[in-house]
């Protein structure tokens, strides 16, 4: 370090607030136009290769976080303070996501590819048109703060990036620079042995060398997960570039989950163990957190809310992810009692040492709901809306954030009431979840990890198989030479499915 000048950056240990120094410097704007240039090259070698390459690219770099799990899940223990078990399975979920693209880039589908033969029409002759989409290039990824593997240097985005053809350049994440930088290096080992080119991962370090990695015209989307704040200071970027190009933010949620009165007189106990355990888990700090639940008034209400009121003050502390979160939990409280009008149930305390506490529980009338209630608090603390009718759910639901879920607790003779929630919720999330708990999003083809803004700014998923569709484009060829077309895209067998003439044909075995 230079003397009176820190050079370095930092990384602080939640559980005890203990800082060290990483050793690793903030990337300088020169550096980050070195890094994406550099990515730009590879990206010329990348769109060059065939599909069965990339899925094997993608096998070996999640046989590669696996073979450095004992010093990835090591290093986010000592930086995030979230459980080995829970950092594990993050880790093989990372390793999963990576395989499952593999499995996407095989299959091909998702290129979307079609053929149009030139012939006649009821307009006219028509040209030959052969359509499919393509990579973008360069894709910048800002890692998430709760999720150090499956949002960051090794998450979805990166994975969903690579198996479009695309390098990435991710911006590490500052409550985890060690995290991000063995992840970064177990995936440049991984890619270099498998022979993938130089540059088809990049890494930069500090909020200074994000914003230029934003704003640098070889970088053609960005991925991020984060705070709602820093999501428009990221767009204000985009804006101001010369070409804009697409913003993928997730940005904040509340996630409203109802209980309807049949469902809180049939599963009293399992539905409080099942919502505080959604509320608590990993300390409240998930996207999918439900953070506002809406409990039936009565009797049956009234034993939900004790039992969720018990499990509550006699919870633990947990360390949350870093001192800015920590600091602004009881702020953020505060205001929901004070401007929102809730009742405190259940206060959180501060625990021995590091940025931990236990949870806080809150309550409100449905009537009594407004925006100053339905903020979403990042740790461990639930707003309980006590309602009389469906009607107050539907008024008091408009005063809340369109959100990533919502979830409803219902019995099998309540259809109606079932209809109706589902009706009231449909417009406002990007996934209904049925007697269950939004918390632990699945991997998968079908998965839906996206919402209306302001939990999201764009109608793509960010979890799942179509989340390679955020960083590819259509590409058409009319009256093509054959050499020139990709050979998805060729007369004869293929092993991808296409719509031919408007006919959709399976790909050859």
């Amino acid at each position: 370090m230079t003397t009176g000048i820190r050079t370095t950056l930092d990384s602080t240990d939640p559980r005890t607030g203990a800082t060290v120094d990483t050793g690793l410097e903030a990337t300088t704007a020169e550096q980050v136009a070195a890094i994406t240039e550099q990515a730009s090259v590879a990206f010329a070698v990348l769109r060059t290769r065939s599909r069965a390459w990339r899925a094997g690219l993608l096998r070996a770099l999640a046989e590669g976080l696996e073979a450095d799990r004992v010093a990835l899940v090591g290093a986010a223990l000592s930086e995030t303070g979230l459980a080995e078990v829970r950092l594990d399975g993050e880790l093989s979920r990372s390793a999963f996501q990576f395989r499952l693209f593999a499995d996407a880039v095989e299959e091909g589908g998702y290129l979307e590819a079609a053929i149009d033969h030139a012939g006649p029409t009821p307009l006219g002759a028509g040209p030959d048109v052969r359509r499919m989409l393509v990579p973008l290039g360069p894709v910048a990824v800002f890692g998430a703060s709760n999720f150090p593997f499956a949002f960051s240097v090794v998450g979805g985005d990166t994975a969903s990036a690579l198996a479009a053809g695309n390098p990435v350049v991710v911006k590490a994440h500052s409550s985890h620079p060690i995290t991000s930088e063995r992840s970064y290096a177990s995936l440049t080992r991984a890619a270099a042995a498998y022979g993938a080119p130089d540059g088809t991962f990049g890494i930069v370090y500090g909020q200074r060398a994000g914003a230029v990695l934003v704003a640098d015209p070889r970088i053609t989307a960005v991925g991020f997960t984060g705070s709602l704040h820093t999501g428009r200071i990221l767009q204000g970027i985009i804006d101001e570039r010369e070409a804009p190009i697409p913003f993928y933010g997730e940005l904040s949620s509340l996630n409203p989950l109802v209980i309807t009165p049949g469902a809180a007189v049939a599963r009293t106990g399992a539905i409080g163990e099942g919502l505080f355990a959604s509320v608590a888990g990993s300390a409240g700090q998930l996207c999918t957190k439900p953070g506002i639940a809406f409990v039936p008034a009565g009797a049956a209400g009234d034993a939900l809310v004790a039992d969720i009121v018990s499990r509550a003050a006699e919870a633990d502390a947990q360390t949350l992810l870093n001192a800015r979160i920590h600091g602004a939990f009881d702020g953020i409280r505060t205001r929901l009692i004070e401007e929102g009008g809730a009742r405190s149930l259940v206060a959180p305390s501060a625990g021995a040492e590091g940025f931990s506490l236990t949870p806080a529980v809150l309550e409100i009338d449905a009537a009594d709901v407004t925006a100053a209630v339905a903020e979403e608090a990042f740790g461990p603390l639930v707003v309980l809306v006590r309602y009389t009718s469906i009607d107050e759910v539907r008024a008091a639901l408009q005063a809340v954030p369109h959100s990533l879920t919502a979830t409803i607790h219902s019995t099998d003779d309540e259809t109606e009431r079932r209809g109706a929630l589902t009706a009231a919720v449909q417009d406002l999330v990007g996934r209904i979840v049925y007697d269950g708990y939004p918390t632990g999003v699945r991997v998968s083809w079908a998965m839906n990890h996206g919402g209306p803004w302001p939990a999201t700014n764009t109608q793509h998923t960010s979890v799942g198989v179509t989340a390679i569709r955020r960083f590819l484009r259509p590409l058409a060829w009319q009256d093509a030479p054959a050499d020139v077309l990709p050979v998805e895209l060729r007369n004869g067998s293929v092993d991808v499915p296409r719509r031919v003439d408007g006919v959709l044909e399976l790909a050859a075995l």
